[in-house]
């Protein structure tokens, strides 16, 4: 004779979780699925297009933006050959100016174009290094010369007047 003690219940009768009803759960199957999933993308698309559009407006607009002009520094404190690190176009941006000869100045964003690491100016060589992954940069057009970087570092073009350098304006470079 079985021994009532096999016959019992492994839970508390009072627990609701054993009293789930089968039949009544709701169905599943894998089209049920997949419409589910792509009525779920499609939302997704749809409520980020209004973002996507404000992006492209900003950055259509980049290449053309004029920042309030900020003075980097006076003529007279910037030697021939030597360089000097500002920020530009906001407080968090690194840039770099060269006084390349008496009346030649050029400024770059100073994040070497393969991985953002920070660009040096090396007076003895005369050109920009990136040390992170051996990068090289002409002082002269920013433009890529060894290295990884594929793309030209974006220019900040400046302006001379009364005695001292301005900073105006991020030339940004198509991909």
């Amino acid at each position: 004779m079985p021994s009532d003690k096999n016959n019992k219940i492994p839970f508390n009768e009072d627990n609701y979780t054993h009293n789930i009803e089968r039949n009544n759960e709701r169905k599943l199957d894998r089209r049920g699925f997949m419409k589910t999933l792509a009525g779920a993308a499609g939302v997704f698309a749809v409520s980020s297009l209004p973002w996507g559009a404000v992006a492209a407006k900003e950055l259509m607009g980049l290449g053309e933006k004029e920042y309030p002009h900020k003075k980097i520094t006076d003529v007279s404190k910037l030697a021939v050959g030597d360089s000097l690190e500002f920020k530009f176009p906001g407080e968090h941006d690194d840039a770099i100016i060269i006084r390349l000869n008496e009346n030649k100045y050029v400024a770059y964003q100073n994040a070497c174009t393969h991985l953002r690491c920070p660009v040096f100016w090396v007076k003895e060589q005369n050109q920009m290094v990136c040390p992170c992954h051996h990068g090289f940069f002409d002082a002269e057009t920013g433009a890529p010369t060894a290295g990884p970087p594929r793309r030209p570092l974006p220019e900040i073009q400046v302006k001379v007047d009364n005695g001292a350098i301005y900073a105006v304006r991020v030339k940004r470079y198509e991909a």
